[in-house]
């Protein structure tokens, strides 16, 4: 992949991406011509090789990321400043399946797990407090302290309580999408035990929410409601957490096939080099993944806009077509019904590293998840039910996206960024660099540089070291978010606050 200055993505493509900081009066050659370039411009970011009058579609990864807003000419720096987005609201879509044959070896491997009696697997054997409503946040936190101070955590991988503000004063699709995480939490197999801590009075009643979780296993799931506590509810809910305890320390880890990993996909912080290193090799592992028989999660609805027809017509067949569909028009309207434009993307540290428009940042951010088929589309709150690769909806905000995909089942999140991020939700959330100067600047954040791309490395041999660490972190070797302690949750609001 190495280039001396720049790098064309596709051969139909009217940019090219600095590898390097470009000065004015440079010039580079490139398709049989000699450009000289206009202006000073950042690595990462796009060169026109070719004339666009007002109007013309500027094209990048082999389509079109909007439309320049005044002459452009050859060797002008293109930017947020000259192009705009194409897109507009709800749209009609035809389904025209491509089905790309993957020669993928099966490789038969193992990774050293949790088996839970549901079948389930996890990659952690953490205990786990659940409010169901944010007035007794402050209670679990207390609990975490004291059984940490009585245990040392001995047998175990953490404990955790896991925050948040909601499960009373809300209504409908909110208080939905409230009891469905919880209960997404509550079954995750990357807990061994799990201690539901309840008001009593909350709308989130926790009768309904324990019915709500099916056929759980009792013998590792309890209930503890603190107004129904007569005296200290520390006390009682010592207790319960005791036992759990006793249960849980007891649990191994054990060979099972790699088919059993499920992986979030996801992207913040991102740069004019996340299409180029991090996405695509996050998108080769997933991949090879869903060729192992694992399953991988792709989310940020909002940031498939500008690419959602290349997944819709992956779908394994029209229903899950028409699923996707609805998918990305429900949220084109979610965006409309509060008066915002669904083009309203990228940041503002995207635009500093290079990412001009909302295609230009969708193209890059759906590489993730590879070429493989889609075979099956989960709303907001949905656990996984088949293999394979998933697109889940929610929106594109890093933490509450990450928080549904491992509340889908994921027991690990990947997570690619140019800028950086330290966060991490309730499940290991691996970072992976797009360029070697985030990489050196942040090894307190970063876990992988997928910047060695740019750099010479081969792709296959880079993915196959990409793979060892995946799996190692399988086995239970902590990622940087768990070392620094940085772990929590943030759940999808949208309506009214009682």
């Amino acid at each position: 992949m190495k280039q001396t200055a720049f790098l064309k993505i596709n051969p139909a493509d009217s940019v090219v991406v600095c590898l390097r900081p470009m000065q004015k009066g440079e010039t580079i050659n490139i398709d049989g011509k000699t450009i000289e370039i206009k202006q000073d411009t950042p690595a990462g970011h796009k060169l026109l090789i070719k004339d666009a009058p007002k109007g013309t579609d500027i094209i990048k990864y082999g389509y079109p990321i909007g439309h320049s807003i005044e002459n452009l000419t050859e060797g002008q720096w293109v930017n947020e400043n000259n192009i705009k987005t194409n897109l507009s609201g709800s749209l009609e879509y035809e389904y025209s399946p491509v089905n790309e044959q993957l020669s993928i070896e099966n490789e038969n491997l193992t990774f050293k797990g949790y088996m839970r009696k549901n079948g389930e697997v996890g990659i952690r054997n953490e205990i786990w407090i659940v409010p169901t409503v944010g007035c007794v946040n402050s209670i679990a936190e207390k609990l975490v302290d004291l059984l940490k101070a009585e245990t040392n955590c001995e047998g175990i991988d953490a404990i955790h309580a896991w925050h948040h503000n909601y499960g009373c004063s809300q209504l409908s699709g909110d208080h939905e999408n409230t009891r469905k995480v919880l209960r997404d939490i509550v079954l995750h197999p990357n807990a061994g035990a799990v201690l539901i801590l309840s008001l009593g009075c909350e709308n989130n009643q926790p009768d309904e929410f324990m019915k709500l979780l099916g056929d759980y296993d009792q013998e590792r799931i309890k209930l503890l409601v603190t107004q129904k506590v007569e005296g200290d509810e520390l006390e009682e809910g010592m207790k319960i957490l005791r036992s759990l305890y006793n249960i849980a320390k007891q649990d191994v880890r054990t060979d099972v096939p790699i088919s059993h990993l499920r992986v979030g996909l996801k992207c913040g912080g991102s740069d004019g080099f996340s299409g180029i290193t991090a996405n695509p090799l996050v998108g080769e592992f997933s991949d090879w993944l869903v060729a192992q028989g694992g399953t991988s999660i792709l989310t940020e609805v909002p940031e498939m806009f500008g690419a959602e027809t290349i997944l819709m017509n992956r779908c394994e067949n029209s229903k899950l077509f028409d699923q996707t569909v609805t998918m990305i028009n429900d949220f084109k309207e979610y965006f409309l019904s509060h008066g915002e434009p669904v083009g309203e993307n990228p940041s503002p540290g995207n635009k500093a590293g290079g990412i001009s428009t909302l295609e230009d940042k969708a193209l890059g951010c759906t590489q993730k998840c590879g070429r493989a088929p889609v075979s099956g589309v989960l709303a907001y709150g949905d656990r996984l039910q088949v293999n394979g690769l998933n697109l889940l909806s929610a929106p594109g905000n890093d933490l509450v996206a990450s928080t549904a995909l491992a509340s889908a089942g994921c027991q690990i999140v990947l997570f690619t960024t140019g800028r950086g991020t330290p966060f991490g939700t309730f499940v290991p959330t691996m970072k992976i660099s797009t360029n070697s100067q985030l990489f050196h600047n942040k090894p307190n954040w970063i876990d992988f540089n997928a910047g060695e791309l740019l750099e010479g490395a081969e792709m296959k041999v880079l993915l196959r070291k990409f793979i060892e660490l995946i799996i190692s972190v399988a086995n239970g070797n902590l990622v940087r978010n768990e070392k620094n302690g940085y772990r929590e949750i943030s759940i999808f609001k949208n309506g009214v606050t009682l």
